[in-house]
């Protein structure tokens, strides 16, 4: 039977991946993304699609009726909108707190905030049993990103995971979070790396080469097919090793 998933951050990277792995199982699924225009280019066949900035709250609400009108019931939810602060627009003046203030301030409301926010939208339209609400966290949770603002970001997604697994579970409702390392083809650098800062992050993983989006999109698929019915609150890591170290 046809699932209903609704995934932010749907048109590019892991998000269009995913979306792409569900679209062939024949599901429905609703793309979310703040850039309409990308959403339209994804080309996931008989996918919906919603603009929306998941940062705003009133946003939120317009999908949360959207998602009522059109689907009704929420199979899967799969949260990839997010990204580097570092490419947002930067604090203006000098002062350092500012600056300081800015960046946190954007890589939570980026990462953590747009999460919690369409969760909390979504949370009663979870179909029980079989629900599945899935995150996409970082291997910069685990070891740090240079500046702390977006690894900080990331790993605030794990409590909140664990209080929402403990919240839903007598629902029959599973929610884990999945974290990727270094992954090829996305747009999360905003732009190709240097070769040597590449040859680095393939060096610190024990399989030799870069995760690609398909990569995390299965494991995404997978938790929330039925054999991954048993596991909750659990923070998957898809990054090669490279966590571990060498």
């Amino acid at each position: 039977m046809a699932r209903n998933i609704v995934i932010s951050g749907g048109g590019t990277g892991i998000g269009l991946a995913a979306a792409q792995a569900f679209a062939a199982d024949g599901d429905q699924v609703l793309l979310l993304g703040r850039r309409a225009e990308v959403l339209e280019k994804a080309g996931v066949p008989g996918a919906l699609t919603r603009a929306a900035d998941l940062r705003d709250p009133a946003d939120v609400r317009g999908v949360a009726r959207f998602v009522a009108e059109r689907l009704g019931t929420v199979d899967v939810l799969v949260h990839s909108a997010g990204g580097n602060g570092g490419l947002e627009p930067e604090a203006g003046g000098e002062d350092a707190l500012d600056a300081v203030a800015h960046d946190w301030t954007v890589n939570f409301r980026l990462n953590t905030l747009t999460s919690v926010l369409l969760t909390e939208a979504l949370k009663e339209r979870l179909a029980e049993p079989g629900g599945r609400v899935l995150f996409l966290s970082s291997i910069a949770a685990y070891r740090g990103s240079g500046s702390g603002a977006y690894a900080a970001s990331k790993a605030a997604l794990h409590p909140y995971a664990h209080d929402l697994a403990r919240q839903l579970g007598p629902r029959g409702i599973t929610v884990n979070v999945v974290a990727p390392g270094y992954i090829e083809d996305t747009d999360f650098f905003g732009g190709p790396i240097e070769e040597a800062r590449r040859e680095r992050l393939v060096d610190e993983t024990a399989t030799g080469r870069a995760g690609t989006p398909g990569d995390v999109a299965a494991t995404l698929h997978w938790l929330a097919s039925p054999g991954a019915g048993h596991i909750t609150s659990q923070i998957i890591q898809v990054n090669g090793g490279a966590e571990r170290g060498h």
